[in-house]
């Protein structure tokens, strides 16, 4: 239906601009339907009222739900296709429990280990995060429900983001935390969220150089931009800036804009534009067709779809994995009850009934293993506190072939809100796999968390490390099918672990001054690490297969000034049919600015079966080759010569080529000799 803004009055078209309540917009006496919006980047987080035996409310609760895999895992896959599946899942929920627009993707860079949200963003790097949060947003929006793509922009930690400013020169926020928007866009996304911080000193839901100037003239996005939840300080000024939807309901924040207007500082003319915005939305919501096209196990299937390939085998030293049989001892309370998510906003209310992850094990071995038990008078486990009944542990440990302990961190370490004081498990745990490594004959840790962990402390005294992240309700099948050989992995993870917290380059925000200066510039993870050639544990785009991939015939066509086809072929050398991750890498080898000293362009994730060979193609065009050029305030190449990479990741180059760019002479304004 279409609604004429001409028919409301002023202080109707002033209510408009903000909620009714904590998760629905006005529906100025009836005159239109409320839209919904709810939270869930990893599932459907939907707020329902609760109602006493006379229907009267006493309460809220959150509808249970499918638990998907946060935005970490999903982003451990490399597939687009995954992320598109992932958004039609969550969507076919927010059809079935009337939810209107979902308040997801974030899509904010991996600057910091410690923030206590990575598990909900994507990557360090921006060209994962944006390529999978577009095909995340075209899966829910095919659906015909609304996506907010967040958080607009800058947000990298937690602690204090409601006021801390963060400080970032132009060529950083265009290079590094600007381009997973650009991209996301494309998906033209129902709205997008502003932060909660200032940006430069102006807080985002005032800043009109990022809302009006950045965001909507320049990237061109038309639809609605609503307030990150408590965001707006001043609605007026929030209003001037380009928030269209203030969310959640204050009073004293409508009466500030009634008080503007009235005086003139606000016009109609800048409220009907909101105003114009919020009605579309409307229309978007209620105009559309929507039909749940998966049934509640099909929703299961999906997640575990996603799960399998979200499962990074870290470690696997003397082919430890997958498991065979013999005597195999699973310990850990995540092994019973894995962490699905973690805290905040995000987390999901499952119903999902969960299989130990000993028995899906022996299940999938069947007679050739036998599950080693630790029997004893107290409780007998290993989780977040550490380990009990200790003794017991070591018994069973030295009694089995293989020791299988799960660990982590849960969504009351990782969570909304506050920032991690170390990258190191709880001590208790790590003492917890150091004694278990004494009496194994094989250790395997199977680790969930939603980012990179610390593990100087004992990664060089166990056999193998699973990344099991925060995979959502189906994790632990997925887990043992990965264990057990069921399914190949092949989850490569998309940020740096660092061989200890102490070679961080941004470990912490200092909390001791209102602001955050990005003085690492364009040199975030992996970039910061190959500039200053330090080691790491595991480099970004890692991930181990029990299979094996040889890359060959590499071959540049150049096909325009800048635009290059970039073909290799990979084989499959191993046994077991598999899946790789090719990453494609632009480095610049001569610049008369700092660069890093390679950069992910382009990446594609293949299937091959045992002995079969594909050709991949791959084009790069003048935006790969280029830096943003703060004097000319666009985007520039610099002739000379280029290196193309093609690895199995950031460190593990397998073949490479140059190329010499040279544009005409009015394209340059830097001639290096």
């Amino acid at each position: 239906m279409k609604y004429d803004l001409k028919l409301l009055t002023v202080d109707e078209k002033i209510q408009l601009l903000m909620g009714k309540n904590t998760w629905q917009t006005k529906d100025i006496d009836g005159k239109m339907p409320s839209v919904f919006l709810s939270d869930g980047p990893s599932g459907l987080r939907r707020v329902a009222i609760r109602l006493d035996e006379d229907g009267k409310p006493i309460g809220n609760y959150t509808m249970p739900a499918t638990a998907m895999p946060a935005a970490s895992s999903l982003s451990y896959t490399w597939s687009p296709e995954l992320a598109r599946l992932d958004g039609e899942v969550i969507a076919d929920e927010c059809i079935e429990k009337n939810a209107d627009v979902l308040l997801a993707p974030g899509v904010n860079i991996k600057r910091t280990p410690l923030c206590g949200r990575n598990f909900e963003y994507f990557s360090e790097d921006p060209l994962v995060a944006g390529k999978l949060a577009k095909a995340f947003i075209e899966g829910v929006q095919s659906r015909n429900v609304g996506t907010s793509l967040k958080h607009f922009f800058v947000n990298n930690a937690e602690n204090d983001r409601s006021y801390k400013s963060t400080e970032v020169d132009e060529r950083t926020l265009r290079e590094i935390y600007l381009p997973a928007f650009e991209r996301a866009l494309e998906a033209k996304p129902w709205t997008v969220m502003c932060s909660y911080n200032p940006i430069n000193g102006v807080w985002a839901s005032e800043n009109n150089k990022i809302l009006r100037k950045l965001l909507r003239e320049e990237l061109g996005f038309e639809g609605l931009i609503v307030s990150d939840w408590g965001a707006v300080h001043d609605m007026p000024r929030a209003v001037k800036a380009g928030v269209d939807l203030t969310m959640p309901y204050r009073e004293l924040y409508l009466n500030e804009l009634r008080e503007a207007y009235a005086r003139g500082e606000v016009t109609e003319a800048e409220i009907d534009e909101c105003c114009e915005r919020v009605l579309r939305l409307i229309e978007l919501c209620e105009s559309k067709d929507k039909e749940v096209k998966m049934s509640r196990n099909e929703r299961h299937g999906a997640a575990k779809r996603i799960a399998d390939e979200a499962i990074v085998l870290l470690k696997n030293d003397n082919n430890t994995l997958p498991l065979k049989g013999g005597k195999i001892y699973v310990e850990g309370g995540f092994a019973k009850k894995p962490p699905i998510g973690g805290g905040g906003s995000s987390l999901v209310t499952c119903d999902y009934s969960f299989v130990p992850l000993g028995e899906l094990v022996a299940n999938n071995l069947g007679d050739c293993c036998e599950l080693v038990s630790a029997n004893g008078r107290y409780t007998t486990t290993v989780d977040s506190k550490g380990a009990r009944a200790l003794p017991n542990i070591i018994a069973a440990a030295l009694r089995a072939d293989t020791v299988v302990l799960a660990v982590g961190n849960d969504s009351l370490c990782e969570s909304e809100s506050f920032d991690r004081t170390t990258m190191r498990l709880d001590k208790r745990q790590e003492d917890a796999i150091i004694a278990l490594s004494r009496a194994a004959k094989k250790l395997v840790v199977v680790l969930y968390t939603g980012t990179a962990i610390d593990m100087s402390a004992w990664i060089d005294k166990v056999s193998a490390v699973v990344l099991a992240g925060y995979a959502g309700e189906a994790v632990n099948e997925a887990v043992a099918d990965v264990l057990t050989g069921k399914v190949c992995p092949s989850g490569k993870i998309t940020e740096t672990y660092p061989l200890s917290e102490n070679d961080v380059p941004v470990l912490a925000v200092d909390t001791t001054r209102p602001y955050e200066v990005y003085s690492d510039g364009v040199l975030v993870g992996y970039r910061h690490y190959d500039y200053y050639d330090k080691e790491v544990l595991f480099p970004f785009g890692h991930g181990l297969s029990y299979t094996s991939f040889e890359y060959s015939n590499l071959k540049i066509d150049k096909q325009g000034e800048s635009d290059y086809m970039v073909s290799f072929d990979v084989t499959n050398t191993g046994e077991v049919d598999g899946k790789e991750v090719c990453q494609i890498y632009v480095s610049d080898l001569l610049s008369m600015v700092i660069r890093p000293v390679r950069e992910l362009r382009a990446f594609e994730k293949v299937m091959l079966r045992s002995g079969e060979t594909k050709r991949i193609s791959i084009s790069l065009s003048y935006r790969d080759f280029a830096y943003y050029s703060t004097a000319h305030d666009s985007w520039h190449v610099e002739n000379g010569e280029f290196e193309i990479l093609i690895g199995a990741s950031s460190r593990d180059i397998r073949l490479s080529k140059r190329i010499d760019i040279q544009l005409p002479r009015e394209k340059q304004h830097t001639l290096p000799q």
